[in-house]
Parts: structure tokens; C-alpha cells; sequence
């Protein structure tokens, strides 16, 4: 396969320790789901870093399958339920986001709760562009001005009229953030970060008041993007809503310049970048800032808050991660050099925050 078919998002083999049940899978479809009907082919999307995300082949049917990590003990923090519903919700109002198909709520089928929901088939970049996508600056440009598009169509959804207002709490999101995250952090941590207690503090100290009220994604990067293979600029989807809630749309912002590696930032951080931001014609930082602001008509008064509570979240979330590794309740390997994330985000927030900027911070 050449051309943009080969650049769609594929599964891989499932990795060891974490295969599914699929007798138990099997007896709970036929109750449940009896059109989904057939044998079950199973592979895994080997990215990310939290739910486990499997494609399920049933017929000529592709299905998605979502659940928690095997040894998590926070159940809060994986909530399947919780997931699907936001799901269900959107799903009629912005088409972006996959259709649900339905909800196991008794872990006694595969150990826990878990949902299904359409595949969406596309492209989806990681850490480089993808052969069958145009990789030149100026598709590069296009790739990072799809992200702050798809930022701003978030943000501009009716999450009332969709029936989410029950996830509003009110006044006071970004404090409620910032104490969360720190909290999560002294519970996480495993060795003194000097650079990331100190970015707490700050934090702590400038917090700003809520700019308002919108559906945030808070993980919306260029790996939870589907792009159309056909013409990638174009976004058909948007995946990973475990996160999601009712919240300041800035700190969602945030969270996206969190993972924005630019070609100016020092070499270790290189080495973490998530997604292709620091390649000839990826927008700066500072771009990305001004073009949202554009879109969605919000001034973002100071980034530097946003950028600093973007690092300082992302380095708590693989904090986290490297806590399950270090204590034994995973094995997968990619989680073993997450610490070196933690630092490298840590020294990035340090330099944000003593030069006063988001951008050229080498």
C-alpha cells in the first residue's frame, strides 16, 4: 500500500500481560451486542500511556475497545463509564468524536469496566509525519493550524445544550486545577524533581481568575487527532476524552503548548517531543497563542501561566505512570524512562518562568 492509505493509524499485536478474555468478550456481545456477531480478531494500538486501547475485527466490522491499565489501582482516574457518556453526549452535536456502541460495567468480563465505539478510520501523527503525508514546511504549517482549528471548535461547543452541565463546578476551575495536580503530584512522587516543586509554587502563587466556561478535551495534541487520509489537513476526529470536562478553555490551551517541543528548546528536551512541533514549518509556541486567540476571539493573558501549568501537568501524569512502572504494576518498557520526562519537564517550566515567555526558551 502507497499514497495516503498507507498512512492510516494501524494495531499491532497486543503486548504482553495484556490480552483480553475473548470467550468472556464473546458471551458478553452476544447478550449484549448480538449484531456485533462472529470471531473476534484482536490487536492493540500500541500508543499511549494510560487506557488501553484495543481494535477489535468482528466480521467485516472494526470495532474500538477501551479500558483502564491492568494493575490500576485509581479507578477515578480511569473511569469507563464516565468516558462513554461524555461520549454519547457529543456524539450528535460535534460527529468528531466516535459513536459509542455500549458500556460493561461488571469487571467480572474482562477484569474491568471497559466501552466500545466505532473505529474512525484515518491518519494520526506521532512523533514524525507519517509517510503519504506531506511533510514539507508547509504542510507542517497546516498540521499545527488543524490543532488550533480543532481547539477552537472544542471550545465553541454548546456543552449545555448537549446535556453536560452537570460536569460545570462552578467558579474557580484553574485554582481547583493547579491544587489538584498538586496534590496528585506529592502523591506520585518517587525522587525530589527541585525544577517541578518549585513550578508548583509558582503556579500556586499566579494563579488567574477563570476566563470562562467551555468544553475542555485537556489532552488535545497532534496524536489524538484523526486526519483525513485523503487530504490530512483536514480533521474527521478527535479521540482520548478521558480527561474531558467543563473547565477555563485557557488551561485546555495550556496543556497543548505543554506538549509543543519547539526546534529552539534545549536538546534534552528534544528528546521527549511528543509530536512533530519542533520540524521546519511547525508553528512556535507564541504562534499557536495568537492564532488561537484569533480563532476563538479570547485574549490569553499571560501564556506563560498556561505553558508553565501545561509542563507542570504532563510531568504529574508521567510521574504517575512511573509509579505504577516502579512498583511493579506494569511492565511496559516505554514507562521505565518516563522519570527523565519529569525532569525535562520540570527545566522546561523553570525556564518559562524565568524568562517570562513561551517561546525561545534554548
Amino acid at each position: 500500500m502507497s499514497g495516503p492509505e498507507a498512512a492510516i493509524d494501524a494495531a499491532a499485536p497486543v503486548r504482553d500481560g495484556e490480552g483480553l478474555d475473548l470467550g468472556a468478550l464473546r458471551r458478553w456481545l452476544d447478550g449484549v451486542v448480538p449484531e456485533l456477531s462472529g470471531d473476534i480478531t484482536l490487536s492493540q494500538f500500541p500508543a499511549g500511556h494510560s487506557n488501553l486501547t484495543y481494535l477489535l475485527t468482528i466480521g467485516e466490522r472494526e470495532v474500538v475497545l477501551r479500558r483502564p491499565p491492568f494493575g490500576t489501582k485509581a479507578a477515578s482516574a480511569h473511569d469507563m463509564g464516565r468516558e462513554h457518556r461524555l461520549l454519547s453526549a457529543l456524539h450528535p452535536v460535534w460527529p468528531k468524536v466516535p459513536r459509542p456502541l455500549a458500556f460493561c460495567d461488571d469487571a467480572g468480563v474482562l477484569g474491568a469496566q471497559f466501552y466500545l465505539m466505532e473505529r474512525l478510520r484515518g491518519v494520526i501523527v506521532r512523533k514524525r509525519v507519517p509517510e503519504g503525508v506531506d511533510g514539507s514546511p508547509d504542510g507542517v504549517s497546516r498540521l499545527s493550524a488543524a490543532i488550533a482549528d480543532t481547539l477552537a471548535e472544542v471550545h465553541a461547543i454548546d456543552w449545555r445544550g448537549a446535556g453536560l452541565g452537570g460536569m460545570y463546578k462552578g467558579e474557580g476551575y484553574v485554582a481547583r486545577q493547579v491544587d489538584g495536580w498538586t496534590r496528585r503530584y506529592e502523591a506520585a512522587r518517587t525522587d525530589e524533581v527541585p525544577t517541578l516543586e518549585a513550578a508548583a509554587r509558582w503556579l500556586a502563587e499566579h494563579v488567574p481568575a477563570d476566563s470562562g466556561a467551555t468544553l475542555v478535551h485537556n489532552d488535545l495534541k497532534h496524536d489524538n487527532v484523526v486526519l483525513d487520509a485523503q487530504d490530512p489537513a483536514r480533521v474527521v476526529g478527535l479521540l482520548d476524552w478521558e480527561m474531558a470536562t467543563i473547565g477555563d478553555p485557557l488551561m485546555d490551551l495550556g496543556t497543548t503548548l505543554g506538549y509543543w517541543v519547539e526546534a529552539t528548546d534545549p536538546p534534552h528536551i528534544q528528546a521527549f517531543a511528543f509530536c512533530p512541533t519542533n520540524v521546519p514549518g511547525a508553528w512556535s509556541r507564541a504562534q499557536l497563542v495568537d492564532e488561537y486567540a484569533a480563532r476563538t476571539g479570547r485574549s490569553v493573558g499571560d501564556p506563560v501561566f498556561y505553558l508553565v501549568y501545561g509542563l507542570f501537568k504532563l510531568a504529574v501524569v508521567a510521574q504517575q505512570i512511573y509509579r505504577r512502572f516502579a512498583l511493579g504494576q506494569t511492565r511496559d518498557p516505554r514507562f521505565a524512562r518516563l522519570l527523565m520526562g519529569v525532569h525535562a519537564l520540570g527545566d522546561l517550566a523553570s525556564r518559562a518562568i524565568a524568562r517570562d515567555r513561551v517561546d525561545r526558551l534554548g
